[in-house]
Formats: structure tokens, C-alpha cells, sequence
């Protein structure tokens, strides 16, 4: 681990990257926390009536978000690929109109006694376009795009966007041949047992006991494979190799 990039999956993807076409989307939202923090900017988050768990970003938040995401992480994983002989570009969505989104005009959110209430969408949004034509340009050209998750709106805003969620966009509109979505675990357990392969409907109706964070990778992923990725895979980034091992099945979840 250096400068906060994992290492793990950085060896990985330089090793892939000479026999195959990758793009990475990355998160970050604990460092953008942490660093708001620091700036005297308290973090909001609100809850779902679905149980979806998010930031709320209001216009102050939006620019430490973007800051972060688009600056430091991607700039950290741009130099660490570069180190290992990649050739990283990295992106965010306002780079070339690369991930259009409309931005969310109200929210709905649920407090702790379960009340429901409309609040302010903020800027927040929901990727309507991804300009597939950038990412294949670069990717002719031998280059690994490096996304990160902000998009513009169509009146020019920046735009917090879920990284996963980001993913599964920008997989379906490249036709990427999977979608791997690394995490802290080896995949979607179910009563205490990982759960190796998952159709998608099956998937779809475990979402509502599925916790908040593996919930939305999983509803990345059924989105995906419903709309022609023929496979998502999700799986732990802490091991050796993780990408190698989840596009060949092991120890991981493959939703198909």
C-alpha cells in the first residue's frame, strides 16, 4: 500500500492491462468524509425507504467530493499505474461530457422512526448517457481509462454519482464482457455461506435483506447483466490477484 492505493489490485490490473482492454471505476466516499471532516464540513447521510444508505450532497459537498474524487484518488491511481508501466487517463465524468446525468430535484428519505420526508435532491444525480465513443478512442489507443464517479448535469454542474452504480453504466454502454466489482468481502453471503453464482432474479428478490453496501453492488449487477453484460462479478480487492481470480471464479459471486 502506498499514498492509500491498494496495491493488490494495482499489481493486477498492470498485469492484465498487457493482454486485455480494462477501465476502472473507483470510489473513495471514506476519504472524502474523512477529508470534509477535516475542513469543518459535518457529512450527511440519509437513508432510503428502500434502505439504500447515501451522501448528502449539498453545493459545498459537491466540491469537497469532487476535489477528492477527481483529484487526489484519481491522480494517486493514475501515478501508482503509471509506476508499473500503464498508461492511465484519468477521468471524470465531466471530461468530455463522459457520464451525463440528471440531477435529482427531490429525495426521499427515511428518518430513524421509519417517517418518511422529501428533502432537496442536492447534487446529486442519475446517469442518463455514458460517451462510450471517449472510452473506446482511448482504449484503441492502448490507454486504461481511470473514472471517477462525478458527473456533469446538462445545466454544466458537477454531479456525485455512486461509484457502482457509475460501473454499471458505463459497462453496459461499451458492452464491456464483465463487470467486477471488488469490495472488502469475497462476495453476496447468505447465512453465513458465500453464494458462488446467483441468477438475476433471484438476485433481484434478495435485495431487500441484502445490507446497504453489498445492496447496491448486487443492484449493479443485476442492471448489467439485464441489459447485456453477460456476466457481474463481486468480489474482495484485498486478496493477491483479485481481478484474475474473480473474471476466472474463485472465491467470489457471479451474478449471471
Amino acid at each position: 500500500m502506498k499514498d492509500g492505493v491498494p496495491d493488490t489490485i494495482i499489481d493486477d490490473l498492470a498485469g492484465q492491462a498487457g493482454s486485455q482492454q480494462l477501465i476502472l471505476v473507483h470510489g473513495g466516499g471514506d476519504l472524502v468524509t474523512d477529508i470534509a471532516q477535516k475542513l469543518g464540513k459535518e457529512q450527511r447521510f440519509i437513508v432510503s425507504p428502500d434502505g439504500i444508505r447515501s451522501r448528502f450532497t449539498d453545493k459545498e459537498t459537491s466540491e469537497i467530493y469532487t476535489m477528492v474524487m477527481s483529484g487526489l484518488i484519481s491522480k494517486r491511481l493514475a501515478a501508482a499505474l503509471h509506476r508499473r508501466g500503464v498508461r492511465a487517463v484519468s477521468l471524470s465524468g465531466l471530461d468530455g461530457s463522459l457520464l451525463l446525468a440528471k440531477r435529482k430535484k427531490k429525495l426521499v428519505s427515511v428518518d430513524e422512526r421509519g417517517r418518511r420526508m422529501l428533502i432537496d435532491g442536492g447534487y446529486t444525480g442519475k446517469i442518463e448517457h455514458v460517451n462510450s465513443d471517449l472510452i473506446e478512442r482511448l482504449l484503441a489507443g492502448g490507454y486504461l481509462p481511470l473514472i471517477s464517479p462525478v458527473a456533469v448535469s446538462e445545466d454544466g454542474e458537477a454531479l456525485n454519482i455512486d461509484g457502482d452504480r457509475a460501473a454499471a453504466g458505463t459497462a453496459i454502454a461499451i458492452g464491456a464482457k464483465a463487470i467486477v466489482f471488488l469490495t472488502n468481502v469475497n462476495g453476496l453471503m447468505i447465512d453465513g455461506s458465500l453464494v458462488k453464482r446467483i441468477s438475476v432474479s433471484r438476485a433481484r428478490g434478495l435485495l431487500p435483506s441484502i445490507g446497504y453496501g453489498m445492496q447496491k453492488k448486487v443492484m449493479a449487477g443485476v442492471e448489467c447483466v439485464e441489459q447485456g453484460v453477460p456476466e457481474a462479478v463481486i468480489c474482495s480487492g484485498t486478496v493477491t490477484n483479485p481481478v484474475t481470480k474473480a473474471l476466472n471464479h474463485s472465491n467470489c459471486t457471479v451474478i449471471s
